[in-house]
């Protein structure tokens, strides 16, 4: 109940309409009641006294009654279904909103078919749970006094061997209900763990089929399928147990009122009309007893979807406004003279890994001037990625400080830090959605046609014109459709649309071929000139776009210069450059014959 609980600030807006029908079902329920006194009142008179006209009548009531209770219960559902959507469609419009804000390491730890599932199935659970169990607990639980007291009051006795099963059945479901529990998480999770297999290999399709992987793909489905399939057995079997007790103890109390009854009836201690009524009323009361089960697990699979929604919703998530850590020094002056990108020893380790681990970035004290193109060249492994993925805080520096201009990144509000920032990435990430809008997604939203076509040029993206509807296109689910270099290209023109002040890339000309290159680096060159820029590098070409270069180096920045002069005199950046097989200090050759190699 707790759990269930949470939901309440959600049910809270539609309460009204929900109370409406839960009174509605009860009324529907205890008018169905009414058809064991009518059935006693024929009996007792119209047949008894062999009165035709009578059992009309009495035919004619329970015609009545049962229309009553079919519009009764057709009033409660139309109460429910539009308020309950609109639930459903709150709580995952929170989520999803949520997820939007949740850090990055958030998404590198957990799965997506976790989410997946908990904005699909757990919430469409919940529906279901707010819609019938929630409603005919309480509906049933109400049928079921009522019911009791009718028994009682028609004949104590017989009704006294009915409430027998009731401590049983306590017993029974209070076990039941934590073992279920427990298995109803254990499938849910399972379930989130299999739309994870079924998401990669429909992404991944390419490389499957590449590879000829169907077949160990099909493998992984196959075992996912069956931990889930032995899972959902096991809460079959449970429900199958639970329903069989639910359904023999009041069965055995019911036989062993009815020969007590009938025993009565014989001895003239009781009318044949008050033991049909009786016998009627507790067939009545048989559906909502039965039905506790099916209703503990359905509430039981809706806790369980309730907690895995709020451990998502209870995830803390970026701040919108400024949060500048202890101890960090004061912002400069926006409006005073511009410094550029600043990093003032900072260190890095990603917040899963042990506290003692070793830093990915120790020591970062790098200076990109204002207006300057800063090359980042060093070994795969070496934190060049992570460094840049500071700057817009997509991870948060352990320690040092970031400045943009002499503001402190965590003294600005994410959506201004991030307006002033734009990346490229080296994997580019179109959207479903048509070529311009992927590249506007880099602007703040003043952008228009001029700016687009712009962008366009720069990243020598022409080919869009000979697209079936231009920039109009839809480019399809991550961009599949287009060659990788097309997605670069893209990429980047979304990275300079919104002409930025800082402008981080990671590499973001490794998919082109080298004319293409060639022409998408003379058009950045203008739009660099303007634009502070770090730049991740691997290749020659893309270096010389730099200013200068910084060399990182197990996580320190080892040496900053020009391009010759740390060919000159940097042996591992001259070994980056020339490609060659041997790095320094391993009988390769040295650092004057890399230079020449390299220069030529």
């Amino acid at each position: 109940m707790r759990t269930l609980l949470r939901l309440w600030p959600y049910v809270r807006p539609v309460r009204a309409r929900l109370f409406t029908a839960v009174v509605v079902a009860i009324a529907a329920s205890c008018v169905g009641l009414v058809i064991p006194l009518v059935l006693k009142w024929i009996v007792d008179g119209p047949v008894a006294g062999g009165d035709p006209g009578g059992v009309w009548l009495g035919a004619l009531l329970l015609l009545g009654i049962g229309v009553a209770e079919a519009v009764l219960f057709g009033f409660r559902r139309w109460l429910v279904a539009r308020p309950l959507a609109g639930v459903e469609a709150r709580l995952r419009g929170d989520l999803f909103a949520h997820v939007q804000r949740l850090p990055v390491a958030f998404h590198d730890r957990w799965a997506s078919g976790q989410l997946l599932s908990r904005g699909t199935t757990d919430l469409m659970m919940l529906r279901m749970f707010l819609a019938f169990p929630l409603t005919f607990l309480v509906v049933n639980g109400a049928t079921i006094v009522v019911g009791m007291a009718v028994l009682l009051a028609q004949e104590w006795t017989l009704g006294l061997v009915l409430l027998l099963p009731v401590l049983p059945l306590i017993a029974v479901c209070s076990l039941f209900e934590s073992r279920y529990a427990r298995v109803a998480r254990r499938a849910q999770d399972q379930a989130g763990d299999l739309t994870t297999v079924v998401e990669e290999s429909v992404l991944g399709i390419r490389i499957i089929k590449g590879f000829g992987r169907h077949r160990s793909q099909a493998r992984a489905f196959g075992e996912q399928s069956r931990q889930l399939r032995t899972t959902e057995l096991a809460k079959a079997r449970l429900l199958a147990s639970i329903w069989a007790v639910i359904v023999i103890l009041p069965e055995l109390a019911l036989g062993g009122a009815l020969v007590l009854g009938v025993v009565q009836v014989a001895d003239g201690a009781l009318s044949a009309g008050t033991l049909v009524a009786f016998l009627t009323t507790a067939l009545a009361l048989r559906w909502p007893v039965e039905s506790i089960g099916f209703l503990l697990a359905m509430c039981q699979e809706a806790a369980t979807a309730t907690r895995r929604y709020f451990e998502v919703i209870d995830t803390a998530r970026e701040s919108d406004g400024p949060d500048a850590l202890p101890g960090a020094a004061p912002g400069g002056d926006p409006d005073g003279p511009a410094d550029g990108l600043r990093f003032a020893d900072v260190v890095f380790r990603f917040p899963d890994a042990a506290p003692d681990s070793p830093p990915v970035l120790d020591g970062i004290d790098l200076h990109v001037r204002s207006g300057e193109t800063m090359a980042l060249v060093g070994a795969t492994g070496s934190g060049k990625t992570a460094l840049t993925a500071l700057v817009p805080r997509l991870h948060e520096v352990t320690a040092g400080r970031i400045t943009l201009d002499g503001e402190d990144i965590t003294a600005l509000p994410r959506a201004e830090l991030r307006s002033r920032v734009a990346l490229a990435f080296e994997e580019p990430t179109l959207f479903s959605a048509s070529v311009g809008e992927n590249v506007l997604m880099g602007a703040d939203g003043g952008a228009g046609e001029a700016e687009l076509r712009r962008a366009l040029e720069v990243a020598q993206a022409g080919f869009v014109d000979r697209l079936p509807d231009g920039t109009a296109t839809e480019v399809g689910e991550q961009g599949l459709s287009l060659s990788g270099g097309q997605r670069q290209r893209l990429a980047l023109a979304r990275a300079v649309v919104g002409a930025p002040r800082f402008l981080v890339m990671d590499d973001p000309l490794s998919a082109l071929d080298v004319h293409t290159e060639a022409l998408v680096e003379e058009a950045l060159r203008r739009v660099l000139k303007g634009t502070t820029a770090l730049v991740v590098a691997h290749r020659p070409s893309t270096v010389l776009l730099a200013d200068r270069v910084a060399l990182l180096s197990g996580g320190r920045i080892a040496a900053v210069g020009t391009h010759q002069e740390l060919l000159r005199e940097n042996a591992e950046y001259a070994w980056l450059m020339s490609g060659a097989d041997a790095p320094p200090g391993t009988g390769g050759p040295g650092p004057a014959e890399l230079a020449k190699g390299t220069s030529r």
